[in-house]
């Protein structure tokens, strides 16, 4: 290799990372005008809870293709997630006594709005994340098309219906919406991720808390503007649909928070692991639950497990505060309810 190209070469490499000190942001740049037509600005708030409004440190979006800062975003604090929480589960009375087909045609609507803004969030997409705009464009896509398979599930949510011993009567199985949820989500597919989850919880009349990626945030509030014209719109809690960017501590709060019904995760092996360690103590907590209405699954069993006298953590005693088994138990304790051998706990 030639003296003059290795030089060249060193040039480049020094030069790029100093890339990211120039003022200049690329949402300044004509180039990039779908940012603005995505309602991004240069500076923007992270934290979505019927309003804009957020409290923790300013992070940078860089784009990995140049190096440069597209624009800034605001990040959540913890207290700034306790209000998305709250809002969210505040938002979830109303949304889950809608009927199921007027969600679905909430839904169906957000697929229509992502679909006028499908370029430009593609292009979005692959500025902030860094995968070719075809791929982009079809990630935007995926999202649109679960919106019409929820749509069309919103009218087909099944329910069984069982004969009944007594006459005149009939046994009707119902499934509810399970509440508020939350929705972690990885750079690499900072569109679709959300939305399998996001479009099939609302027509269930669940509502969410959405952590996205830190170095995908600008994807995040771009979403989250496009679904919250479609709920505003429709006179609808913008909170149903919460957004939180944050680092560590704020996916951490969201999965130990005793709130959350379910909480669907992306990401890395190792924090996945973590999660594993925590639905254990999930799985420890249900089968202790049990035991205490004498189930009969839990008569079947030729001794305790290993680890029964392992104490529970704080935080998943308090998840347990208002489930329906924590309630039954307090209630056969105080003895304002007496369980008959005949009787079975709903699990």
């Amino acid at each position: 290799m030639s003296r003059v190209l290795c030089r060249s070469i060193i040039t480049l490499r020094l030069r790029l990372p100093m890339a990211r000190n120039v003022s200049s942001y690329l949402i300044d740049d004509p180039k990039y005008s779908f940012l603005k037509d995505l309602g991004l600005d240069k500076k923007n708030d992270g934290v979505f809870n019927g309003k804009w409004e957020a409290n923790g440190q300013v992070i940078q979006s860089y784009s990995p293709a140049n190096g440069k800062i597209i624009a800034e975003v605001k990040t959540g604090s913890l207290a700034d997630y306790e209000t998305c929480a709250k809002a969210a589960q505040d938002a979830w009375h109303s949304w889950a006594e809608m009927p199921a087909p007027a969600r679905g045609e909430i839904v169906r609507q957000i697929g229509d709005a992502l679909r006028e803004k499908l370029q430009p969030l593609g292009q979005l997409v692959s500025l902030e994340m860094g995968k070719i705009l075809p791929e982009a464009i079809g990630e935007v896509v995926e999202y649109i098309h679960v919106c019409d398979l929820a749509l069309g599930l919103s009218r087909t949510l099944p329910g069984t219906i069982f004969p009944s011993e007594r006459p005149g009567h009939v046994l009707i199985e119902k499934w509810n919406p399970l509440g508020l949820i939350g929705i972690i989500t990885a750079f690499n597919f900072p569109v679709a991720v959300f939305g399998w989850n996001s479009a099939i919880a609302m027509v269930c009349g669940d509502v969410s808390v959405w952590k996205p990626s830190d170095t995908t945030p600008l994807t995040a509030v771009a979403v989250t503007k496009i679904v919250e014209s479609v709920l505003v719109k429709n006179n609808i809690p913008g909170a149903v649909a919460a957004l939180c960017v944050g680092g560590k501590d704020i996916g951490q709060t969201l999965v130990r928070d005793h709130r959350m019904k379910l909480v669907s995760f992306t990401g890395s092996t190792a924090v996945g692991q973590e999660e594993a360690l925590i639905n254990s103590e999930k799985e420890r907590r249900m089968e202790r639950l049990r035991a205490h209405y004498h189930n009969d699954v839990w008569k079947k069993r030729e001794s305790p497990p290993d680890d029964w006298a392992k104490p529970l953590p704080e935080w998943m005693i308090k998840r347990d505060e208002n489930t329906y088994l924590a309630h039954k138990a307090r209630e056969i304790r105080e003895g304002k309810d007496v369980e008959t051998e005949s009787s079975c706990a709903i699990m």
